[in-house]
């Protein structure tokens, strides 16, 4: 289906965006210790929600390509997670593991965060704690999305 295609190709691309903004996150939180300026930190904060951003959105053409339901309601932050780690019958497989499901949901917590509080009274802590594992979470979720770019391909 050429849709199916086209959504890929999408995937692929949004993936490129995402790992930009995990390895921009990563720099800014390296400047922020090495020039003991805590700027950077806001930087770093704005580019981890752009990495769950993007992952937001893949979730979102998936749910609305292949399943045809957006998800939607009071809590509909959390639905794109839950729907994408849950197999479709007759569908499509899940998407992504629940154990990255509940790993993506941190970061969708702090994009929350982001959207909803003034940076300077971010927990650096957090942020480290984060940035620490960002490209770990980042390798895996792309090798979850790149093998269901090659069952949309197959399809």
């Amino acid at each position: 289906m050429n849709r199916y295609l086209t959504l890929a190709a999408r995937i692929r691309q949004e993936l490129s965006d995402v790992r930009k903004s995990a390895e921009r996150a990563k720099i800014a939180r390296e400047k922020a210790e090495k020039e003991a300026d805590s700027l950077y930190l806001d930087s770093a904060a704005l580019n981890l929600h752009g990495f769950y951003t993007g992952l937001e959105r893949i979730f979102e053409l998936i749910a609305e390509t292949v399943d045809e339901v957006k998800p939607s309601g009071g809590n509909w932050h959390q639905e794109p997670l839950k729907q994408m780690a849950t197999e479709v019958p007759t569908v499509r497989p899940a998407v992504i593991s629940q154990e990255l499901g509940e790993k993506l949901d941190e970061y969708r917590a702090f994009r929350h965060i982001v959207r909803n509080v003034y940076t300077h009274n971010f927990r650096p802590e957090r942020l480290k704690e984060l940035i620490e594992r960002v490209e770990t979470i980042f390798i895996d979720t792309e090798s979850e999305l790149m093998a269901f770019c090659s069952f949309l391909e197959a399809v």
